[in-house]
């Protein structure tokens, strides 16, 4: 490896929903992470890695900081935190559309402390003026001491590259960590049981996003019509959601299994045979023995 090439790792943090996922998902060109208007969406530190000839960028999706209200939040933080310790950079990512509030304010005090270089970035800018652009860049001051501000879309991409460059300004000269090939650490079991968790998102309401863990059983790819068998188990907390989510004659889990398809087969470049399972596991959020048995 030639001595001036660079990698490291950069942490995305902010509250639930201020578009992390979106941004990294933009970044490596390619749908990796997931995306749902609910809070706590991310749920699981999802490395994603961007290589340049002379640069490679690992960029890490954490779930939004916030208040915890059960033990599942709890372990949501303390992935935040511990991330915080063992990255390069940190992109602190606030929603300029909705303007900035009181969690933002909240997730800056937490940051005051970190050594770790800091770029806050408004995304969303698509969404507003440059008048209200500039009204929410004078908010941003106030936050904190930052080694940059910047605007960015992650919708359409608008800005990144000023970002990036801004990003490999803090990196080590360093050793690729991954070969070319790979754009994320997770392997395929986690990605395909957060594409079906997405549809559940997209499709349910209420307490139901909320209450939903998805475990893949089962990737098979010996059956003899040359689809690859996908099974995975629904998890809910009581069986009121598994009513709900199964549907008036199934009509809910046939959906959520048709639009979850689509996406797993463009991961694995196959067409696949879905198979959605739901089950009721009482109370799973606030027992520890559940949370490390799905993966938290």
């Amino acid at each position: 490896m030639e001595s001036n090439f660079k990698s490291g790792f950069i942490a995305v943090v902010g509250r639930p929903n201020v578009g992390k996922s979106t941004l990294i998902n933009q970044l490596i060109k390619q749908k990796i992470v997931i995306i749902s208007d609910k809070p706590q969406t991310t749920r699981n530190r999802v490395r994603c890695v961007v290589n340049r000839p002379d640069v490679q960028m690992v960029f890490i999706d954490t779930p939004g900081f916030h208040k915890p209200k059960n033990l599942l939040g709890e372990q949501l933080n303390k992935t935040v935190e511990s991330t915080l310790r063992e990255v390069d950079a940190v992109i602190f990512m606030v929603d300029a559309s909705s303007g900035i509030g009181r969690g933002d304010s909240y997730l800056a005090s937490e940051l005051e402390g970190i050594k770790t270089p800091i770029i806050l970035v408004l995304n969303k800018t698509d969404l507003i003026s440059q008048d209200e652009f500039n009204a929410q860049l004078e908010l941003a001051k106030q936050l904190g001491e930052y080694e940059g501000i910047l605007g960015v879309s992650s919708l359409d991409g608008a800005n990144f590259e000023t970002l990036i460059d801004k990003i490999i300004l803090f990196l080590p000269y360093g050793p690729k960590y991954y070969p070319d090939n790979i754009v994320t650490d997770q392997p395929e079991r986690f990605i395909i049981s957060e594409f079906i968790r997405e549809k559940i998102l997209e499709l349910t309401r209420e307490e139901i996003p909320h209450s939903v863990a998805v475990v893949v059983e089962k990737i098979d790819a010996s059956r003899k019509d040359n689809l690859i068998n996908v099974s995975a188990i629904i998890y809910v907390e009581r069986n009121s959601q598994k009513g709900i989510i199964i549907g008036k004659d199934g009509q809910m889990i046939k959906e959520i299994g048709e639009k979850a398809r689509k996406d797993i087969e463009n991961l694995l470049g196959s067409q696949i045979f879905l198979e959605l399972w739901v089950k009721v596991k009482k109370d799973w959020k606030r027992d520890r023995i559940s949370l490390k048995e799905m993966g938290y």
